[in-house]
């Protein structure tokens, strides 16, 4: 079976250009990155990039994605790359061009996604004299780089062939270690910039041995798995053997992982060593794994809004599996009652590899721990479980009983309240489905109504940066080839990003967008500012007036509109399998705002 968007009428690879210098440059670099794994690039339009794009357009093992709004085609390689776990390469002209890809290197970097992005740049002559389409591209995103290099000018010379096998040999392993990011080649090209034959190239070409250049290549393997079990069954003993009955929590922060399964059996192992409670950030795989974890706490966010709870329920100790959740009444909890604070980095890691980054923006008694959850796991099976404790019971006590309350409020709710599309999205969407979740207000939303099932739904979201950035445009990258996937977002988000629409006559697979439109940013009605009006509500909740059925016919999407909840609960499953379809639902953000304050269960 061949892969989708895959030409088979393309030379076969390993593939050469022979016809100029350029051309055997461009193909050499794309066949060493085919070489290493590369399946799918994002092309954005324009002529300094010529080289690069027919390489890539050419080879028959690449899918090359071509995007007109470099914003917008960066955020779909972001989407694919969150999906796949696996480098996506992003290319652009020279000049503005590079600078519209910051925002989505900077989510890439604080997210871990692997992007490699190549800037084709003019070469050396033609910088700082007033050349066309010529700004300085060299670091031009900083510090949200794993790794910057620019590359040599294109040479048919053998052993400068060499020099850039290794250096996208290089750049394709900082994009996936020590941990996940983007990268940045600038790629200065000298004239003629398309396959003009010249005859400077196929000397060369032709002493290439197909067979042995390559040969060294192998997709980065994963990290070995180290024996732990003394260091981890220490440590282990260190945090059960506090008390008698230790009051021990493992809080799951945000976390994609392209093995949810296995994510979540991991943590449930984790949790029945410990006997603890797991509370689940609604943007965790494993709320949607729910049978594999007995432990599961779902409901912590509205638990912890009440004073007698927050006392009764102070942890001793807590395992944190990723970033922090994103509740605020979970984060001053713990900052009042700082409990040791053990961190470990990531879903996916399979060794013992030491996450750099500091996951503790309550700067409290925390201490990372060196090791993966995977490589902590099996380490833990000489280790006997722990009967649930007498504190894990206490938190699943109050689980079943506040978890029964909000269901049964939700279902009786007749008003279309944006709580409650989190909460039917979560009942309702076929099994394993992809749903990307806006930041903003639908990430909170996700957190307090998302409820437990084992549908398997696999969340996605953009909180590196927690902007709203590119949201359509990361939907549509996960949905590319992934099957029928769901995003949703709030109005403002949406319109910020509805040129992501433009991806649609290259867009495989199925992506519905369930908008929910109260027309502004309802999440500053959460905040003091909201009591200042004027100027509130021109300047931060910024309502737009737009037609959304207008829009949609605009970039040929389809709408409906959803008047209530059986509408809604009728068009999720099944779903479709190929397009794009907007669901709107219209919501009054004052009125939600005054919900969420005063549910109390």
């Amino acid at each position: 079976m061949t892969e989708p968007g895959i030409n088979q009428d393309r030379p076969p690879s390993p593939y050469l250009d022979p016809r100029n210098t350029n051309s055997l440059w461009a193909s050499v670099l794309v066949e060493t990155l085919v070489q290493l794994g590369l399946r799918l690039a994002v092309v954005c339009p324009g002529s300094r990039s010529t080289p690069f794009t027919l390489a890539l357009a050419l080879h028959p093992q690449v899918e090359a994605v071509p995007v007109l709004d470099e914003r917008s085609g960066s955020f779909f390689a972001l989407g694919v790359a969150k999906a796949s776990g696996q480098p996506v390469v992003l290319v652009c002209t020279s000049g503005t061009a590079g600078a519209n890809f910051y925002p989505a290197v900077i989510e890439a970097k604080e997210s871990q996604v692997p992007l490699l992005v190549l800037t084709a740049d003019r070469p050396p002559e033609l910088r700082d004299c007033a050349s066309g389409q010529t700004i300085d591209q060299q670091k031009l995103f900083g510090d949200y780089v794993n790794w910057y290099s620019e590359l040599a000018l294109p040479s048919a010379e053998l052993g400068q062939l060499r020099y850039l096998r290794q250096t996208m040999q290089q750049a394709w392993r900082c994009c996936l270690r020590p941990s996940p990011g983007p990268v940045h080649l600038n790629c200065p090209v000298r004239d003629p910039l398309p396959p003009i034959a010249d005859g400077t190239a196929e000397a060369t070409a032709a002493a290439i041995d197909l067979d042995q250049f390559w040969s060294h290549l192998t997709p980065t393997p994963a990290w070995e798995r180290l024996t732990l079990s003394a260091p981890v069954a220490d440590w282990v003993q260190q945090v059960r053997g506090i008390t008698a009955d230790p009051r021990i929590l493992i809080i799951a922060g945000p976390g994609e992982s392209r093995q949810p399964r296995v994510y979540a059996q991991a943590v449930a192992d984790l949790a029945q060593v410990l006997g603890c409670p797991v509370l689940a950030e609604g943007l965790s795989p494993l709320r949607n794994f729910q049978g594999l974890n007995p432990y599961l706490v779902t409901t912590y966010d509205l638990i912890l809004r009440r004073v007698d709870y927050q006392q009764a329920l102070q942890p001793q100790q807590v395992i944190q599996l990723g970033p922090l959740p994103t509740s605020k009444a979970l984060r001053q909890w713990l900052a009042d009652c700082e409990p040791r604070r053990w961190v470990i980095g990531g879903c996916d890691g399979q060794g013992p590899v030491f996450d750099h980054r500091n996951l503790d923006p309550l700067h409290g008694p925390s201490q990372p721990l060196p090791w993966s959850l995977m490589a902590l796991v099996a380490a833990l099976s000489p280790i006997a479980p722990a009967a649930p404790s007498a504190y894990c019971q206490q938190w699943l006590q109050l689980e079943t009983t506040v978890r029964q309350k909000l269901d049964r409020q939700m279902a009786a709710e007749p008003s279309l309240f944006e709580g409650k599309v989190a909460w039917l999205l979560s009942q309702t969407l076929p099994a394993q489905t992809r749903v990307f979740i806006a930041n903003s207000l639908a990430v909170r939303d996700v957190e307090t109504f998302w409820a437990p099932s084992d549908r398997e739904i696999q969340p996605f979201f953009n909180r590196g940066a927690n902007g709203i950035d590119g949201t359509l445009s990361t939907a549509l990258g996960i949905a590319h080839n992934g099957g029928s996937s769901v995003l949703l977002t709030g109005d403002l988000a949406l319109l910020h990003d509805t040129n992501g629409w433009l991806i649609r006559p290259q867009f495989r697979g199925h992506l519905t967008i369930v908008l929910v439109n109260n027309q502004g940013g309802g999440i500053f009605e959460m905040l003091p500012i909201a009591t200042f009006d004027p100027p509130f509500n021109p300047y931060f909740t910024t309502p737009q007036q737009v037609n959304w059925a207008a829009l949609c016919a605009a970039y040929n999407v389809s709408y409906e509109f959803m008047p209530d909840w059986d509408s809604l609960r009728a068009a999720l499953n099944p779903l479709p399998t190929h397009g794009i379809r907007l669901l709107e639902v219209k919501t009054d953000r004052r009125a939600a705002a005054q919900y969420r304050k005063d549910l109390r269960l």
